[in-house]
């Protein structure tokens, strides 16, 4: 059974698509199938006698010759060619004829037409339309049932007749809701599409700007520690050769602390570019703990870091944690590259109720170097991580001199 349904089904979709492509036809094969189901027949019978039927229906209607019996089937059938481009017209030049034809007091099985015109119209036309070509329907069953009185009762010709025509109807009706139901779900299924598209962009452009962020700290912070280092170190070679090969071995484990952070991230993103297999090896997550290393860090390249916190800040989530440390990170690294070595830095972490605060202040120049009214991408980055936690981050000029980064951080609940 599934099988056949199945070749139905796409024998169906050919059919449609070959009727989008000429649908002329369909409308000829309606009218000719019509032509050879109900207008040959009266025809044949035309030039055969009386023909079949009830003797008492024979004496009740007319018959016609047979130029009059095929003119008024053209006038039947014909229109049907346009039934589905122009319903409603087809379906008044229908009924005027079998209006005509009937008023001759003359019986004819293209009749049929007048049906399939209103199922048309239920089906293609406008449905305002439809309650008028209903009642001009019913007042052309009605003149049917009191010429066929002679025959069969007025009452029970009206209900075969108007049943019909309520079938028709329901029946164009019916196949209506179907194909609307049917293009809804396309609609439905094509938007969803999109919208999966969308986020997957989305996604994918989420992914490529935290990407962007851990490579801006993790790259800027260090780098800036080497620049410090290398330059202090060739400032210091001629006048304090040990303080040189100092700087010399801190460039290498700052560079080597920095090549573990890129190989950690790369592995990250090589895996899900990869796929499952071959997982690559984690390291944890910087968080609060890692700060005191951190400040060593920069104190090594020749800024003056105070650090104190105060708070449970060692129960804070790993999330707000590595939040708190790459905000902190670029706030010093920005220190050292704008107001350089000798500054002097305060920086200051405090958890109160539901909410954490970062300040870091520094003794260096008020002014930044960059273009004015522009955000450098770090202090983009510390805001696009504040923001994850309902936080803010403000930046700019001390009263009492020097520069200050402070960020707070909405908890929620997460410490």
């Amino acid at each position: 059974m599934g099988p056949l349904v199945a070749r139905l089904g796409r024998a169906g979709q050919r059919l449609r698509q070959a009727d989008r492509a000429r649908p002329w036809v369909l409308d000829t094969a309606v009218v000719v199938l019509v032509f050879a189901m109900f207008c040959l027949p009266d025809l044949l019978h035309a030039g055969a006698g009386d023909g079949d039927g009830p003797h008492r229906l024979r004496l009740a209607l007319t018959r016609l010759p047979a130029a009059g019996m095929a003119a008024l089937q053209a006038g039947l059938v014909l229109p049907l060619l346009w039934r589905r481009r122009r319903p409603l017209a087809a379906f008044g030049a229908i009924w005027a004829v079998f209006l005509l034809q009937w008023s001759l007091n003359a019986a004819l099985r293209a009749d049929v037409a007048l049906f399939i015109a209103l199922y048309s119209l239920a089906l293609h036309g406008r449905l305002r339309q439809l309650p008028w070509a209903c009642g001009l329907m019913a007042g052309g069953m009605a003149v049917v049932a009191v010429r066929l009185s002679p025959v069969v009762s007025v009452w029970d010709a009206l209900f075969f007749l108007l049943s019909t025509a309520t079938a028709a109807v329901a029946l164009g009706l019916m196949v209506r809701i179907r194909r609307a139901q049917l293009a809804g779900l396309r609609d439905q299924a094509a938007r969803l599409e999109v919208e999966r598209d969308q986020r997957s962009r989305l996604a994918a452009a989420t992914e490529r700007a935290r990407v962007a962020r851990e490579m801006h700290d993790i790259v800027g912070h260090n780098l800036s520690v080497i620049i410090t280092l290398a330059d202090a170190g060739a400032y210091a070679t001629d006048t304090a050769p040990e303080r040189g090969k100092e700087a010399l071995h801190l460039i290498g484990d700052t560079g080597r602390q920095a090549l573990g952070e890129l190989r950690r991230v790369l592995g990250v993103l090589r895996a899900a570019s990869d796929g499952p297999p071959g997982e690559p090896e984690l390291s944890p997550q910087p968080g609060i703990a890692d700060i005191d290393a951190l400040c060593e860090n920069v104190r090594a390249a020749g800024l003056d870091v105070v650090y104190r916190s105060a708070g449970d800040i060692d129960a804070l989530d790993d999330g707000v944690q590595l939040t708190v440390y790459r905000i902190v990170q670029e706030a010093l690294t920005n220190t050292l590259k704008h107001a350089g070595a000798g500054t002097r830095a305060t920086l200051a972490i405090a958890v109160e109720d539901a909410r954490l605060t970062i300040r870091v202040k520094d003794t260096g120049p008020a002014a930044r170097p960059g273009p004015t009214g522009e955000e450098g991408h770090g202090l983009v980055g510390m805001r696009e991580r504040a923001a994850l936690y309902g936080g803010t981050v403000s930046a700019g000029p001390a009263a009492g001199g020097g520069w200050t980064v402070e960020a707070v951080l909405g908890l929620g609940g997460a410490g």
